[in-house]
């Protein structure tokens, strides 16, 4: 099948308006710093990838615009859905055409979100400026065609580039091993250019990745075996060697594999990757979901990297749940945009954290809120205290909906007060240990942040409940502004 191009339409005035002032036109898009872009418009709209595939609903995955400007009377409402075009694409995370790493660019403008399928492998490019609150397909960029050229499949994470290329990094071949993981490259017209890295030096596992230009230096992360992970998640799989444990450091932008760091059994399945924003800082960390550290890599005086861990949450004895023990499971963290605050999600535990990181070598504790989890009052499994006591956590309730599932994945306004959060992973997982988020839908809540002092709040009147969605209950997931954000835009 050829990809597939749709036409574009004029912009209306009301989205001309809504796209100036989420957008930074006055040279290329995005901002010149992170801390000017800490200055931003407050987001007006956000775009959340939302899932079918898996909950037995036959229907296409489709990205939903939620709009999130306190002052319209659709606050907190789904305002339009634009469905894909196949069944059983697994929509999962996003990113942008051109992001600030394409500041200087005039002639270049963030208008495409680009939408791999985790599952089948076909690319999405969704025009978001022709009409910023109801974007519309622009292109499908076929999965058999990426694998005929370059032999990847089950894209991931996308990130522009300052070239203006799109790289993917992709977690397997055809078949699910995850010895086919690597990069792909798209061109600015969405077309297929190749794989990034250079011959011989794709990683063993593939997940996220970041880069710091200015220290010539891209690392990424290491999820699993596509064929494990797509069947739920089974601990043998983890001593079988189906999961990752490794950070992978490669030349910027050259792609040559320069150093491969073991993190060990405190490091088992490192997933989400970031450097601090400042371009000319040389540390970042890596959220480990099974062993639930957050690791902090940076770099030696010689010019190799290295690793520590920086936080850990500890596992909880339990009851009534498969294990005696259950790990707290980072799967998404984030780092405000100044570079003072690290963000990240317990999924099974239920708590949001946030730690003040302006010494990133000791991270210090300064919120936490819990949203759900396996632990919350109600529920039939009991963590069991020091002294053999009974614990279960409150998790309140807003607009008289009890909270479903855990928090997932995390997205923070670019002035660092308002934190969203949605619930759903990845369907087989939320199946296995969420069942009931796949009968009744997910949903997606805010934040309030004290970036004082310190300090986390539920908002208690925003609230979207995705189990009233027309189609069905759907599964929310990645979340991205209109103007950028910062899990999608990178600093050169």
């Amino acid at each position: 099948m050829a990809a597939i191009v749709l036409e574009s339409s004029p912009i209306s005035g009301l989205d001309s308006e809504i796209l100036s002032k989420s957008s930074c036109h006055k040279t290329g898009p995005g901002y010149a710093s992170p801390i000017e872009a800490m200055s931003g418009p407050r987001e007006k709209l956000i775009y959340v990838t939302c899932v079918y595939n898996g909950t037995g609903r036959e229907k296409p995955d489709y990205l939903a615009t939620v709009d999130v400007d306190p002052s319209s009377p659709t606050y907190s409402e789904v305002i339009h859905r634009l469905p894909v075009t196949h069944i059983g694409d697994e929509l999962h995370h996003s990113g942008w055409n051109a992001c600030s790493s394409c500041h200087g660019e005039l002639v270049v403008s963030r208008r495409h979100l680009i939408l791999p399928s985790l599952l089948s492998g076909r690319i999405y490019v969704i025009d978001t400026q022709k009409n910023p609150r109801e974007p519309s397909l622009h292109k499908v960029v076929d999965n058999a065609e990426i694998l005929q050229k370059t032999g990847l499949a089950y894209p991931h994470t996308s990130h522009c580039l300052a070239s203006g290329d799109i790289m993917v990094s992709c977690l397997g071949d055809g078949e699910g091993n995850a010895k086919g993981s690597g990069f792909l490259l798209l061109d600015s017209e969405f077309n297929v250019k190749g794989r990034w890295e250079k011959p011989g030096h794709s990683p063993l596992f593939g997940y996220d990745y970041w880069y710091q230009p200015r220290h010539k230096t891209m690392i990424s992360s290491s999820w699993g075996a596509p064929a494990a992970f797509t069947k739920g998640f089974n601990l043998q799989h983890v001593s079988d060697g189906l999961y990752g444990r490794h950070l992978y450091v490669y030349s910027w932008p050259d792609g040559e594999l320069k150093q491969t760091m073991d993190l060990g059994n405190t490091g088992l399945l490192p997933l989400e990757i970031r450097f601090l924003h400042d371009p000319s800082k040389d540390t970042g960390y890596v959220g480990c979901a099974l062993t639930s550290n957050m690791v902090r890599f940076f770099k030696k005086s010689d010019g190799s990297w290295a690793h520590e861990v920086a936080i850990s949450v500890e596992p909880l004895k339990v009851r009534s749940w498969i294990l005696p023990e259950m790990p707290g499971l980072i799967t998404d963290f984030l780092i405000s945009l100044d570079d003072r605050f690290l963000y990240f999600v317990n999924w099974l535990h239920g708590d949001v954290r946030q730690y003040n990181i302006e010494d990133p070598a000791k991270p210090v504790l300064t919120g936490q809120v819990w949203v759900g989890g396996l632990i919350q009052k109600g529920s039939n499994v009991v963590a069991i205290g020091e002294e053999g006591q009974d614990i279960q956590f409150d998790v309140p309730k807003i607009q008289s909906k009890q909270l479903r599932g855990g928090p997932q994945m995390i997205q923070l306004s670019l002035d660092g007060k308002r934190l969203y959060v949605t619930n759903s992973l990845f369907s087989t997982w939320d199946r296995q240990f969420y069942p009931e988020i796949i009968e009744k839908g997910s949903h997606m809540i805010q934040i309030n942040v004290d970036t004082e002092k310190g300090g986390l709040t539920i908002n208690p009147d925003f609230f979207v409940d995705f189990g009233l969605e027309p189609e069905g209950p759907s599964l929310a997931h990645e979340m991205r502004y209109p103007g950028g954000d910062c899990t999608s835009d990178i600093w050169v």
